[in-house]
């Protein structure tokens, strides 16, 4: 241990949480100035900052005119819930689970819903074979595995003609990789992941094949208020223009209009995307240079490029959650690295975030440390044998 040498640089920033997110660059609480504390979301103001969150999204993710854009309670979760609960039961369903969330998707679907859907699995680190998805069903999935390091490459595999609606989970994808509109029907996201917002609001994307389920089915279960669309038959388009549901915190509304102007300010959607691909590839090739550590993701063209998931592959250790949580405490006590052990459902390891708001110099000063501490945790297990 004391011959060990700890690296000489640091990452300015050590939060790589793969969510909630660093924020910004350059964040300060001096950026939330503007916002209308103490006001009603249904005052001119309120509405005007909830419009231009939504108009915002819109141009910066590039979401086609006519699909519709809502601010929903509950985060990521409420806003899939929303749609599950509202659009599900017209046709047969295809659940797709390469994760923990979309697990939890598919309990939902299955033991709350109770649909007789047809349910596709793969383990950690791979995805499902969309080739063998009947995209004449509703099919429902996540776009990036936040807990897995796994994500769809393309939209590819999804007919443009399907005719089942497509319901993708895009909260840590949203803002960091390209969703092709044409093959979405329903896309959900939260502030917290990629634009390193605050939590507790969803994002609701529609399309039109979308509205018109909802406005031409009834589910046969209750519907809650709060996952409400419609009302005598048509959407209520208020949600869609800025009137919330339920009472949005204001000052979590201005938080996410700072990095989105950010977002604006720095490029747009192809420098949100560059900017998590050259943070992933730091990580990548790290791995690629060491041959104790590897990547989730069986295949390369699967891998995350924001919530990228590690494993130890050395076979000198006996107990790899023991021997990662130890690499993670490590790395958190010297302040380089907070928040990265593997989401509780996953393999053991590591998970690193390299969403867009990370600075790609963080992440290369990160890559040293975790040698050190590969190295330190090493040394502790010879000494104790």
């Amino acid at each position: 241990m004391s011959d060990l040498q700890t690296p000489a640089a640091r990452p300015a920033n050590p939060r790589f949480s793969s969510g909630p997110c660093a924020k910004i660059p350059a964040y300060s609480l001096d950026l939330l100035s503007d916002a209308p504390l103490g006001r009603s979301h249904r005052a001119a103001v309120g509405k005007a900052k909830l419009k231009e969150a939504i108009d915002l999204t819109r141009e910066i993710l590039g979401v086609p005119e006519g699909y519709r854009i809502g601010i929903v309670p509950g985060s990521d979760t409420g806003a899939v819930e929303m749609a599950m609960w509202s659009l599900l039961g017209a046709r047969p369903v295809e659940m797709l689970a390469w994760e923990s969330f979309g697990e939890g998707w598919v309990t939902d679907a299955v033991k709350q819903l109770k649909l007789d859907a047809t349910v596709r699995k793969a383990a950690y680190g791979e995805i499902v074979d969309l080739a063998q998805v009947d995209f004449t069903r509703d099919v429902v999935f996540t776009w990036n595995g936040t807990t897995s390091g796994v994500r769809l490459p393309n939209g590819d595999a999804i007919p443009a003609d399907r005719e089942g609606l497509t319901i993708c989970d895009a909260t840590s994808a949203a803002f960091a990789m390209d969703l092709p509109w044409d093959k979405l029907d329903v896309v959900t996201f939260s502030w917290q992941k990629v634009l390193g917002g605050e939590g507790g609001h969803g994002m609701l994307i529609l399309s039109p094949r979308a509205v018109e389920r909802l406005e031409s089915y009834t589910p046969a279960w209750p519907m809650p208020k709060i996952f409400r669309m419609t009302k005598g038959g048509k959407l209520i388009e208020g949600i869609f223009q800025g009137e919330t549901i339920n009472t949005p915190s204001m000052l979590a509304v201005e938080d996410y209009l700072v990095s989105l102007k950010w977002a604006q300010r720095i490029g747009g959607l192809k420098a949100l995307v560059a900017r998590a691909e050259a943070n992933s590839k730091v990580v990548a090739d790290f791995v690629a240079a060491h041959d104790w550590i590897a990547n989730l993701a069986v295949d390369p063209a699967t891998a995350s490029t924001t919530s990228v998931c590690l494993k130890f592959t050395d076979p000198r250790i006996a107990d790899g959650a023991a021997f990662a949580k130890a690499v993670a405490k490590r790395l958190e006590k010297e302040g380089v690295a907070l928040d990265v052990g593997a989401y509780r459902d996953a393999p053991a390891g590591l998970r690193i975030w390299c969403g867009s708001t990370v600075e790609t110099a963080d992440v290369a000063a990160l890559m040293p440390w975790i040698e050190w501490a590969f190295e330190a945790e090493i040394a502790a297990l010879a000494k104790a044998a």
